[in-house]
Protein backbone atom coordinates (compact mmCIF):
# COMPACT_ATOMS: atom_id res chain seq x y z
CA UNK A 1 0.00 0.00 0.00
CA UNK A 2 1.41 3.35 -1.06
CA UNK A 3 1.35 6.14 1.53
CA UNK A 4 2.95 9.52 2.24
CA UNK A 5 5.81 7.62 3.92
CA UNK A 6 6.42 5.23 1.01
CA UNK A 7 6.50 8.09 -1.50
CA UNK A 8 9.03 9.94 0.65
CA UNK A 9 11.15 6.80 0.89
CA UNK A 10 11.06 6.52 -2.92
CA UNK A 11 12.56 10.00 -3.20
CA UNK A 12 15.28 9.16 -0.71
CA UNK A 13 16.17 5.90 -2.44
CA UNK A 14 15.96 7.28 -5.99
CA UNK A 15 13.03 5.03 -6.92
CA UNK A 16 10.96 7.11 -9.36
CA UNK A 17 7.33 7.72 -8.36
CA UNK A 18 4.66 6.92 -10.94
CA UNK A 19 1.30 8.71 -10.98
CA UNK A 20 -1.57 8.69 -13.46
CA UNK A 21 -4.96 10.36 -13.45
CA UNK A 22 -8.20 8.38 -13.18
CA UNK A 23 -11.79 9.49 -12.87
CA UNK A 24 -13.86 6.28 -12.72
CA UNK A 25 -13.85 2.87 -11.03
CA UNK A 26 -13.06 0.72 -14.09
CA UNK A 27 -10.07 2.74 -15.25
CA UNK A 28 -8.73 3.19 -11.71
CA UNK A 29 -8.92 -0.58 -11.19
CA UNK A 30 -6.77 -1.25 -14.25
CA UNK A 31 -4.25 1.45 -13.33
CA UNK A 32 -4.04 0.19 -9.75
CA UNK A 33 -3.50 -3.41 -10.89
CA UNK A 34 -0.61 -2.28 -13.08
CA UNK A 35 1.24 -1.09 -9.98
CA UNK A 36 1.21 2.70 -10.31
CA UNK A 37 2.28 4.38 -7.06
CA UNK A 38 -0.37 7.10 -7.02
CA UNK A 39 -3.62 8.03 -8.74
CA UNK A 40 -4.60 11.65 -9.17
CA UNK A 41 -8.29 12.43 -9.46
CA UNK A 42 -7.55 15.67 -11.25
CA UNK A 43 -9.83 18.58 -11.94
CA UNK A 44 -8.67 17.87 -15.48
CA UNK A 45 -11.85 15.77 -15.48
CA UNK A 46 -13.54 19.03 -16.42
CA UNK A 47 -11.85 18.83 -19.83
CA UNK A 48 -11.46 15.10 -20.52
CA UNK A 49 -14.67 13.85 -18.88
CA UNK A 50 -17.12 16.77 -18.76
CA UNK A 51 -16.09 18.57 -21.96
CA UNK A 52 -15.27 22.01 -20.54
CA UNK A 53 -12.64 24.25 -22.14
CA UNK A 54 -10.65 24.38 -18.90
CA UNK A 55 -10.80 23.22 -15.29
CA UNK A 56 -12.52 26.30 -13.84
CA UNK A 57 -16.17 25.08 -13.93
CA UNK A 58 -15.42 21.90 -11.94
CA UNK A 59 -17.30 21.78 -8.62
CA UNK A 60 -16.69 20.12 -5.27
CA UNK A 61 -19.60 17.78 -6.04
CA UNK A 62 -17.87 16.75 -9.29
CA UNK A 63 -14.63 16.03 -7.46
CA UNK A 64 -16.27 14.08 -4.62
CA UNK A 65 -18.33 12.02 -7.07
CA UNK A 66 -15.34 10.96 -9.17
CA UNK A 67 -12.95 10.58 -6.24
CA UNK A 68 -15.36 8.20 -4.51
CA UNK A 69 -15.44 5.99 -7.60
CA UNK A 70 -11.65 5.92 -7.89
CA UNK A 71 -10.99 5.32 -4.20
CA UNK A 72 -13.19 2.21 -4.28
CA UNK A 73 -10.96 0.73 -6.98
CA UNK A 74 -7.53 1.66 -5.59
CA UNK A 75 -6.22 -1.11 -3.34
CA UNK A 76 -2.56 -0.12 -3.49
CA UNK A 77 -2.23 3.29 -5.14
CA UNK A 78 -2.11 6.50 -3.09
CA UNK A 79 -5.21 8.49 -4.08
CA UNK A 80 -4.86 12.27 -4.39
CA UNK A 81 -7.88 14.47 -5.16
CA UNK A 82 -7.70 17.94 -6.64
CA UNK A 83 -9.35 20.81 -4.82
CA UNK A 84 -11.30 22.62 -7.55
CA UNK A 85 -11.28 26.32 -8.34
CA UNK A 86 -12.72 28.48 -5.54
CA UNK A 87 -12.86 25.59 -3.05
CA UNK A 88 -9.86 26.97 -1.12
CA UNK A 89 -9.16 30.47 -2.43
CA UNK A 90 -11.82 32.33 -0.41
CA UNK A 91 -10.78 31.42 3.14
CA UNK A 92 -8.75 29.06 5.26
CA UNK A 93 -11.96 27.76 6.80
CA UNK A 94 -13.37 26.87 3.37
CA UNK A 95 -10.12 25.19 2.44
CA UNK A 96 -10.09 22.92 5.49
CA UNK A 97 -13.79 22.08 5.20
CA UNK A 98 -13.58 21.20 1.51
CA UNK A 99 -10.39 19.20 1.97
CA UNK A 100 -12.19 17.27 4.68
CA UNK A 101 -15.06 16.47 2.32
CA UNK A 102 -12.67 14.98 -0.23
CA UNK A 103 -11.28 12.71 2.49
CA UNK A 104 -14.57 11.82 4.24
CA UNK A 105 -16.94 11.64 1.28
CA UNK A 106 -14.49 10.96 -1.54
CA UNK A 107 -12.19 8.54 0.22
CA UNK A 108 -9.01 10.31 -0.92
CA UNK A 109 -5.78 9.96 1.05
CA UNK A 110 -4.52 13.44 0.19
CA UNK A 111 -5.68 16.63 -1.51
CA UNK A 112 -3.90 18.78 -4.07
CA UNK A 113 -4.14 22.53 -4.45
CA UNK A 114 -2.47 25.04 -6.73
CA UNK A 115 -0.30 27.98 -5.71
CA UNK A 116 2.84 28.95 -3.84
CA UNK A 117 3.39 31.39 -0.99
CA UNK A 118 -0.15 32.72 -1.36
CA UNK A 119 -1.69 29.40 -0.29
CA UNK A 120 0.74 28.41 2.45
CA UNK A 121 -1.76 29.34 5.16
CA UNK A 122 -4.25 26.96 3.52
CA UNK A 123 -1.68 24.18 3.29
CA UNK A 124 -0.69 24.61 6.92
CA UNK A 125 -4.29 24.60 8.16
CA UNK A 126 -5.24 21.52 6.13
CA UNK A 127 -2.15 19.65 7.34
CA UNK A 128 -3.01 20.59 10.93
CA UNK A 129 -6.35 18.89 10.32
CA UNK A 130 -4.36 15.68 9.64
CA UNK A 131 -4.93 15.80 5.88
CA UNK A 132 -1.86 15.36 3.63
CA UNK A 133 -1.46 18.08 1.00
CA UNK A 134 0.22 17.85 -2.39
CA UNK A 135 1.12 21.30 -3.72
CA UNK A 136 1.16 22.35 -7.38
CA UNK A 137 3.55 24.92 -8.85
CA UNK A 138 4.42 26.21 -12.33
CA UNK A 139 1.71 26.06 -14.95
CA UNK A 140 -1.27 25.92 -12.64
CA UNK A 141 -4.39 25.40 -14.83
CA UNK A 142 -6.74 27.22 -12.45
CA UNK A 143 -4.71 30.36 -13.19
CA UNK A 144 -5.13 30.01 -16.96
CA UNK A 145 -6.82 33.42 -17.26
CA UNK A 146 -4.14 35.14 -15.20
CA UNK A 147 -1.40 33.49 -17.28
CA UNK A 148 -3.10 34.36 -20.56
CA UNK A 149 -3.23 30.70 -21.60
CA UNK A 150 -1.40 27.44 -20.96
CA UNK A 151 2.18 28.73 -21.05
CA UNK A 152 5.49 27.41 -19.73
CA UNK A 153 6.40 29.10 -16.45
CA UNK A 154 9.72 29.99 -14.79
CA UNK A 155 11.74 30.88 -17.88
CA UNK A 156 12.88 34.30 -16.66
CA UNK A 157 15.32 34.75 -13.79
CA UNK A 158 12.67 36.49 -11.67
CA UNK A 159 10.06 33.81 -12.23
CA UNK A 160 12.56 30.99 -11.71
CA UNK A 161 13.60 32.51 -8.37
CA UNK A 162 9.95 32.78 -7.34
CA UNK A 163 9.27 29.13 -8.13
CA UNK A 164 12.27 28.07 -6.06
CA UNK A 165 11.16 30.32 -3.19
CA UNK A 166 7.56 29.08 -3.43
CA UNK A 167 8.69 25.46 -3.39
CA UNK A 168 10.61 26.01 -0.17
CA UNK A 169 7.67 27.82 1.42
CA UNK A 170 5.10 25.16 0.58
CA UNK A 171 7.45 22.56 2.03
CA UNK A 172 7.76 24.59 5.23
CA UNK A 173 3.96 24.87 5.32
CA UNK A 174 3.75 21.09 5.49
CA UNK A 175 3.12 19.85 1.93
CA UNK A 176 4.03 16.18 1.53
CA UNK A 177 4.85 16.48 -2.19
CA UNK A 178 4.65 18.97 -5.05
CA UNK A 179 3.59 18.67 -8.67
CA UNK A 180 5.78 20.74 -10.99
CA UNK A 181 3.96 21.48 -14.23
CA UNK A 182 5.17 23.17 -17.38
CA UNK A 183 8.54 24.47 -16.21
CA UNK A 184 12.03 24.07 -17.72
CA UNK A 185 13.67 20.73 -16.91
CA UNK A 186 16.84 22.26 -15.46
CA UNK A 187 14.81 24.45 -13.11
CA UNK A 188 12.74 21.46 -11.99
CA UNK A 189 15.96 19.58 -11.26
CA UNK A 190 17.23 22.43 -9.06
CA UNK A 191 13.95 22.49 -7.13
CA UNK A 192 13.98 18.71 -6.74
CA UNK A 193 17.47 18.75 -5.26
CA UNK A 194 16.62 21.56 -2.82
CA UNK A 195 13.46 19.92 -1.47
CA UNK A 196 13.15 17.10 1.02
CA UNK A 197 9.66 16.26 -0.25
CA UNK A 198 9.07 14.47 -3.58
CA UNK A 199 8.55 16.40 -6.80
CA UNK A 200 6.25 14.94 -9.43
CA UNK A 201 6.68 16.39 -12.88
CA UNK A 202 4.37 16.93 -15.82
CA UNK A 203 6.20 18.78 -18.52
CA UNK A 204 9.10 19.35 -16.13
CA UNK A 205 11.73 16.87 -17.35
CA UNK A 206 13.07 13.64 -15.90
CA UNK A 207 15.00 15.26 -13.06
CA UNK A 208 11.88 15.17 -10.87
CA UNK A 209 11.31 12.40 -8.33
CA UNK A 210 8.34 11.13 -10.33
CA UNK A 211 6.03 11.72 -13.25
CA UNK A 212 2.29 12.18 -13.79
CA UNK A 213 0.24 12.17 -17.00
CA UNK A 214 -3.44 12.33 -17.88
CA UNK A 215 -4.23 8.75 -18.84
CA UNK A 216 -6.33 9.75 -21.88
CA UNK A 217 -3.29 11.59 -23.27
CA UNK A 218 -0.75 8.82 -22.75
CA UNK A 219 -3.12 6.15 -24.17
CA UNK A 220 -4.00 8.14 -27.28
CA UNK A 221 -7.66 8.65 -26.39
CA UNK A 222 -7.63 12.42 -26.91
CA UNK A 223 -7.75 14.21 -30.25
CA UNK A 224 -6.56 17.62 -31.36
CA UNK A 225 -3.56 19.37 -29.86
CA UNK A 226 -1.19 17.17 -27.87
CA UNK A 227 1.11 18.97 -25.37
CA UNK A 228 4.83 18.65 -26.06
CA UNK A 229 5.41 16.80 -22.79
CA UNK A 230 2.98 13.97 -23.61
CA UNK A 231 4.25 10.64 -24.90
CA UNK A 232 1.63 8.26 -26.28
CA UNK A 233 2.48 4.86 -24.87
CA UNK A 234 -0.42 3.17 -26.70
CA UNK A 235 -2.97 4.01 -29.39
CA UNK A 236 -6.05 2.88 -27.52
CA UNK A 237 -8.20 5.39 -29.38
CA UNK A 238 -7.66 3.58 -32.69
CA UNK A 239 -8.41 0.21 -31.06
CA UNK A 240 -11.64 1.58 -29.56
CA UNK A 241 -12.79 3.17 -32.82
CA UNK A 242 -12.14 -0.07 -34.72
CA UNK A 243 -14.04 -2.11 -32.14
CA UNK A 244 -17.01 0.25 -32.20
CA UNK A 245 -17.05 0.26 -36.01
CA UNK A 246 -16.98 -3.56 -36.09
CA UNK A 247 -19.87 -3.66 -33.59
CA UNK A 248 -21.96 -1.33 -35.76
CA UNK A 249 -21.26 -3.28 -38.94
CA UNK A 250 -21.91 -6.73 -37.42
CA UNK A 251 -25.08 -5.56 -35.68
CA UNK A 252 -26.47 -4.18 -38.96
CA UNK A 253 -25.51 -7.30 -40.94
CA UNK A 254 -26.95 -9.68 -38.34
CA UNK A 255 -23.58 -11.34 -37.75
CA UNK A 256 -23.86 -10.21 -34.13
CA UNK A 257 -25.22 -11.58 -31.92
CA UNK A 258 -24.20 -15.05 -33.10
CA UNK A 259 -25.48 -18.30 -31.57
CA UNK A 260 -22.77 -18.32 -28.90
CA UNK A 261 -24.05 -14.96 -27.64
CA UNK A 262 -27.67 -16.07 -27.18
CA UNK A 263 -29.62 -18.08 -24.58
CA UNK A 264 -31.47 -21.29 -25.40
CA UNK A 265 -34.96 -22.51 -24.57
CA UNK A 266 -36.44 -25.99 -24.94
CA UNK A 267 -38.15 -26.57 -28.29
CA UNK A 268 -41.13 -28.03 -26.43
CA UNK A 269 -41.70 -24.72 -24.66
CA UNK A 270 -41.59 -22.81 -27.94
CA UNK A 271 -43.97 -25.32 -29.56
CA UNK A 272 -46.41 -24.90 -26.68
CA UNK A 273 -46.24 -21.11 -27.01
CA UNK A 274 -46.92 -21.33 -30.75
CA UNK A 275 -49.95 -23.58 -30.19
CA UNK A 276 -51.29 -21.09 -27.65
CA UNK A 277 -50.83 -18.23 -30.09
CA UNK A 278 -52.66 -20.14 -32.84
CA UNK A 279 -55.79 -20.69 -30.72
Amino acid sequence: MNTVSTLLEQKRSGDKITMLTAYDYTTAKIIDQCGVNAILVGDSLGMVILGYENTLPVTMEDMIHHTAAVSKAAENAFVVADMPFMSYQISVQDAVANAGRLIKEGGAQAVKLEGGADVCDRISAIVKASIPVVAHLGLTPQSVNAFGGFKVQGKSLENARKLISDSMKIQEAGACAVVLEGIPAKLAEIITKKLDIPTIGIGAGNGCDGQVLVYQDMLGLTTGHTPKFVKRFADAGTVMRQGITDYINESKSGEFPAEEHTYKIDDEVIAALIREEEK
